[in-house]
């Protein structure tokens, strides 16, 4: 048995003075206050003074890092972006698509599927774990593409869909979609019934197709913003619909590129507390150095923290941590608020709020340590520190 102890803990629903986490296989056993528990005599004791303990970061939607993009990488590629993650202190992550040939597409769904599978099994992994797959593409809308392959993308319909999901053997959780693409509702439908978390996105739509998608099971947008049609007073399309509405959440990329400052703040207040969802859409170039990298079958031009293909933005080489530490210096937000947007509240977007993203009583002892102004310290992965 480990006990931990530290300065506080945010469960995150929680912030809790004074803890003791007792850990054993690799699951919480018990969150309590050490003035009111003593620690098991049999258990080694590990205190962090100073300290915050939070759950890991999820991070739903990123690409790539360390030099390997999700979708070309070998295993030992995706061990490197695994041990790059959680320095940064992530302990799960979706690993994301772009949109590509229907083969490169296929087959990096079945690698993606048997990394997952492995890591379900890994119980000595030393690096963030793939907990499900996004698939960001191919049914986007070509008016709002970003860099995505205009000749790749393709009209939903359940027959495409199946394919990826039988290819990805079940292990979709997440899609993005415009909900405005002839078909796209019955995917939609679909995907809900077998419990991918729809996120509309990469959409042209008006408010009212907005409102179909959402009908029919969308409850969740992706890199809000970014690869929307624009928010008009008499027009407000899809992000009129997004940010109004309470059955839907919502994330964004708060690297201070793909949102000004003021924008984060807007959104914050729209969302709130509970429905906002922070994401990095990282790339390969994270955490290297300036120069040319690869999103899926792009080629991606990295200077000065901008990732750009032929002119347009490419991803992020933003981290957790980073984004984070955005919150509280663009919105005021303290560190248990901003926690929250990168631990419970992907993890309930995704569904998979029972396996992540809280620090209670049978979940996984997956934790990141934090300084009081959010850097890392440790990361703690199955009540191992990496």
């Amino acid at each position: 048995m480990l006990a931990l102890t530290a300065d506080r803990i945010f469960t995150p629903i929680d912030d809790l003075p004074g803890p003791l986490v007792l850990i054993e296989d690799g699951r919480i056993v018990d969150v309590a206050n050490r003035s009111e528990r003593a620690i098991p005599p049999q258990a080694r004791h590990v205190d962090l003074p100073g300290a915050v303990l939070a759950p890991g970061f999820v991070d739903i939607h990123i690409h790539g890092a360390a030099g390997h993009d999700v979708m070309q990488a070998d295993a030992t590629g995706l061990s490197s972006i695994a041990t790059l993650l959680a320095k940064h202190g992530v302990t799960g992550y979706f690993p994301t698509t772009v949109t590509a040939s229907d083969d490169a597409t296929l087959r990096a769904l079945d690698a993606l599927a048997s990394a997952i599978e492995r890591a379900g099994t890994d119980i000595n992994s030393a690096g963030a774990k793939p907990l499900g797959i996004h698939l960001e593409g191919p049914f986007l809308s070509h008016a709002r593409r970003g860099v995505h392959p205009p000749t790749e993308l393709q009209q939903p319909t359940l027959a495409r869909f199946d394919r990826f999901w039988q290819a990805a053997r079940g292990h979709i959780k997440m899609m993005t979609i415009a909900p405005e693409l002839p078909g796209a509702l019955e995917v939609i439908t679909e995907a809900s019934r077998r419990g991918v978390c729809v996120s509309l996105g990469h959409s042209d739509a008006d408010f009212a197709a907005t409102m179909r998608g959402i009908e029919a099971g969308g409850r969740h947008a992706t890199h809000t913003f970014n690869a929307m049609r624009a928010l008009g007073h008499r027009d407000p399309g899809v992000l009129g619909a997004v940010l109004t509405d309470t059955r839907v959440s919502a994330d964004i990329i708060a690297d201070g590129i793909h949102l000004d400052p003021a924008i984060v703040r807007l959104f914050l207040k729209a969302k709130g507390p509970e429905q906002s969802v922070l994401i990095t859409d990282a790339i390969s170039a994270t955490g290297m150095p300036d120069g040319r990298y690869r999103l899926g079958p792009l080629e991606v031009e990295v200077k000065d923290g901008r990732c750009l293909s032929n002119g347009s933005l490419a991803g992020s080489v933003l981290t957790m941590d980073r984004a984070v530490r955005n919150v509280m210096a663009f919105a005021g937000w303290s560190l248990a608020a901003a926690v929250r947007l990168a631990t419970l509240n992907p993890a309930q977007a995704a569904g998979i709020s029972d396996l992540t993203g809280r620090l209670v009583p049978g979940a996984p002892a997956d934790i990141v340590v934090l300084s009081p102004a959010g850097d890392v310290l440790q990361t703690i992965l199955g009540g191992r520190i990496a």
